[in-house]
């Protein structure tokens, strides 16, 4: 693995779901009288659906423009983490979900069928992609990111359950922030890593019980 471009990765997706929270947040402040987030998708923030496909400003702004900014720092945060010697796998799922995000930001709720396919692949490939990248970490953040994961895949499949209880904005949320959470995590355990190399560079990584370094790779 390479500290730099460790350190690229991790900024750059720590950067990610900082950016995502708070422009969600920043949006919700400035829409009108009548937005909750029990009953409010995410996504109203930019477009609600049609046919009423109501677009207020500026939180419309705000959503889309940081959906595009988020999908942006996870491409490039995938590229730097495959480019580091992160799990090929791993990247490429990354950047499945950087795509989504993208496409949230660039198809907002009034577009239809578009912003529905992007949201899905940021919400089911967001899931995947954090169960998946355990096999490429180590330590206690492995377990945090499969436990995330499948809080997002769960509440996908019981949607139908958590509606009533929780709003659809409200299930929506358990189903996206998990995924923002596990950016802001892999960010700083990227991070970390970096650091790691940088004050050990010629050392072998520890090897773990099963032969498996810190990086999910046999070494001999």
């Amino acid at each position: 693995m390479h500290s730099s471009d460790l350190n690229y990765a991790g900024t750059l997706l720590f950067l990610a779901g900082f950016i995502a929270l708070m422009g969600i947040i920043t949006g919700e402040i400035f829409y009108p009288t009548g937005y909750s987030t029990a009953n409010s998708e995410i996504s109203d923030l930019g477009s609600t659906r049609p046919p009423e496909a109501l677009i207020y400003q500026p939180s419309a702004t705000i959503f889309n423009g940081t959906m595009i900014l988020t999908g942006i720092l996870v491409l490039a945060g995938a590229f730097f983490a495959h480019r580091a010697g992160w799990e090929r796998w791993s990247s490429l799922l990354l950047a499945l979900v950087g795509t989504g995000i993208l496409g949230v930001g660039i198809f907002p709720g009034n577009v239809g069928t578009l912003h529905g396919l992007s949201a899905m692949l940021t919400f089911i490939g967001g899931g995947i992609a954090a169960v998946m990248s355990a096999r490429a970490l180590c330590g206690p953040f492995r377990f945090i990111a499969v436990l995330l994961g499948c809080i997002t895949l769960l509440a996908l499949l019981g949607l139908g359950v958590l509606i009533p209880v929780l709003g659809d904005g409200g299930a929506e949320r358990w189903i996206a922030y998990p995924i923002i959470f596990w950016l802001t995590g892999l960010g700083g355990y990227f991070l970390g890593e970096a650091v790691f190399l940088q004050r050990e560079p010629r050392k072998n990584p520890p090897v773990s019980s099963n032969g498996m370094g810190r990086h999910g790779k046999n070494h001999p």
